[in-house]
């Protein structure tokens, strides 16, 4: 019996050291298997962390105001290029013209054809693009104190000096500013003279806010109505379908050879990404929805 128990006690330890034993060699194994698993999560995380690089636009408040940069172009163009950032500077056309002719900005969004020609010439800018238009109104007081509703554009602007009327102008070199000057030259008018003309000095949101505030007239863009409109009760569309109406944009790249500061190849890239035929087409259905009406027509070929 006492030899029977000894062998039972000898067979227990020689179990609960065998069981010891495959603890350890399993807690070895796991330890190798943990690090593999930091490992895998490192490397995801390192593959996650996509090193980006600025790029710098230069554009007009109508894309901005209208939003199409913010909730179309932007987030289209940042999914497809993780690697780039966009910084987007809106100012009137002129500012951001001026902005490249100094090497300021990588690509420009603009909408004044004159002033673009000139920087293509001047070698500040290259692969200039056609990318779409909308088309300019003039927007005034409900009760259309001038009387110019269903008028040329010509025969409106005249109308509205005539009658003392107030006209709200953005006076800030922008592309819709440039639009204004050039109606009132061709009628050898001189708009500052008048008491009633008043310069805002502001994107185009803000200066129809004004003229709604004042009962006033203004020159804006279709897309930046349709999307304030609802803000601006006292105003209504009374000019509009004018041939000479039309406002187009261009898209392109500030010359890297004349300012070699300039991401090259991130305005290369986002010129391509404007003309494409998948954002063609997702500018021509932005604002349907909302407005029941397009805020832009795409015309990249």
């Amino acid at each position: 019996m006492k030899r029977f128990n000894k062998l039972l006690a000898a067979s227990l330890l020689a179990l609960l050291l065998l069981v010891l034993g495959a603890c350890g060699n399993n807690d070895e194994a796991a330890e190798p298997a943990e690090n593999s698993d930091n490992q895998t999560e490192e490397a995801t995380e390192t593959k996650e962390k996509v090193e980006t690089k600025d790029l710098i636009l230069a554009t007009t408040t109508s894309t901005q105001d209208t939003g199409l940069l913010d909730e179309l172009i932007i987030p289209m163009f940042e999914e497809q290029n993780p690697s780039l950032n966009v910084k987007t500077i809106a100012v009137g056309t002129g500012q951001a013209l001026e902005m490249g002719t100094k090497g300021e900005a990588d690509v420009l969004l603009v909408h004044a054809p004159v002033s673009e020609e000139e920087l293509v010439k001047s070698g500040d800018a290259v692969n200039r693009q056609l990318v779409m238009h909308n088309d300019f109104i003039i927007v005034g007081p409900k009760d259309d104190s001038a009387g110019v509703k269903g008028l040329p554009i010509i025969e409106a602007f005249d109308k509205i000096i005539a009658k003392h009327a107030v006209f709200v102008s953005r006076g800030d070199d922008s592309g819709t500013h440039k639009k204004e000057l050039a109606i009132w030259k061709s009628m050898s008018v001189e708009p500052s003279n008048h008491s009633s003309y008043l310069q805002s000095g502001q994107g185009m949101g803000a200066t129809l806010q004004i003229a709604n505030e004042k009962n006033g007239y203004t020159l804006t863009d279709r897309g930046t109505w349709l999307a304030q409109e609802k803000n601006l009760t006292n105003l209504q569309i009374v000019v509009e379908g004018d041939e000479d109406l039309k406002n187009i944009y261009h898209v392109m790249q500030v010359n890297p050879e004349k300012h070699d500061k300039v991401n090259n190849e991130g305005a290369e890239k986002f010129v391509e990404f404007m003309i494409n035929e998948e954002t063609q087409k997702a500018i021509g259905e932005f604002g349907k929805d909302k407005y029941a009406q397009a805020l832009f027509f795409p015309d990249a070929k």
